[in-house]
């Protein structure tokens, strides 16, 4: 088997800013990818072989507002690699709609057959720490209050995600925290940030459950808050979690290629 190309799928956004960091941040798993070739046992685990075959294609695409779509990218490969097989990533913090519904969707209307789809990059405990550093780096100190902003989602199992995301972070600042929510659901953010201090709470901080900047990061700075992370962003753990959901992904790969 070829080595497996990679799409990571994100979000679609009109920010410059976001853009720039999806592809910022496929740049630096193209460099993980390409490192790991010169280990041999790392190099067989994302090839399915032994021997090196080269570093994956990393390759990204939107659902909603801009592309490429999945689709787009998938049948862009297929042509180029003759059915070489892909492995697609979904670069979201929650598994809603997009990673049920519309990426399965995608992968069918590309007509690509060796195609493998991991799960969601979160929530993850690696995420949690990044926020923690975020935070930090925002000013916030142990006993200020800390409110979990998430974008949001009409999707149980993405609100199950988030709550989960929050009790990563909960843990690892070893403190309390609240969820809110930027754009669907509630409550939301101002709301919680509100409710902290009228509960007596002295300083208030956002962690943003965001990837990249654009209009949600820009409305977390409007709630009130004493505070606000950046968004996750590229950070090294960000891309070691992505190759590693790749590698898994490439033993289960082989099997629908041989098929």
């Amino acid at each position: 088997m070829s080595t497996p190309a990679l799409v990571l799928v994100a979000h679609g956004t009109r920010s410059t800013r976001g853009v720039e960091m999806i592809a910022a941040l496929a740049e630096a798993v193209t460099r993980e990818l390409g490192a790991a070739q010169a280990v041999p046992e790392l190099g067989a685990a994302i090839s399915g072989r032994g021997a090196r075959t080269g570093a994956p294609v990393v390759r990204t695409a939107f659902v909603d507002v801009l592309g490429p779509s999945p689709s787009e990218v998938l049948r862009d490969l297929l042509g180029v690699t003759e059915s070489g097989p892909a492995v697609v990533v979904p670069a979201f913090l929650a598994s809603g709609y997009h990673v049920y519904q519309d990426v399965p969707r995608e992968v069918a209307e590309s007509g690509h057959a060796a195609v493998a789809v991991t799960p969601a990059m979160g929530p993850d405990p690696a995420l949690a720490r990044i926020m923690a550093m975020r935070l930090r780096a925002a000013g916030r100190r142990p006993g200020d209050a800390v409110v979990f902003a998430a974008a949001g989602s009409s999707d149980a199992r993405a609100r199950q995600d988030v709550r989960r995301a929050a009790a990563m972070l909960a843990e690892h600042l070893d403190a309390p925290v609240r969820i809110g929510y930027v754009a669907t659901g509630a409550p939301r953010v101002p709301e919680v940030v509100a409710e902290l201090r009228a509960s007596g709470a002295q300083r208030v901080f956002i962690a943003s459950y965001l990837l990249a900047h654009g209009l949600f990061q820009q409305r977390l700075h409007d709630a009130g808050a004493d505070g606000v992370a950046e968004p996750i962003g590229v950070h090294p753990a960000v891309v070691r979690l992505i190759a590693d959901r790749y590698r898994a992904a490439v033993p289960e790969l082989a099997n629908i290629h041989v098929r």
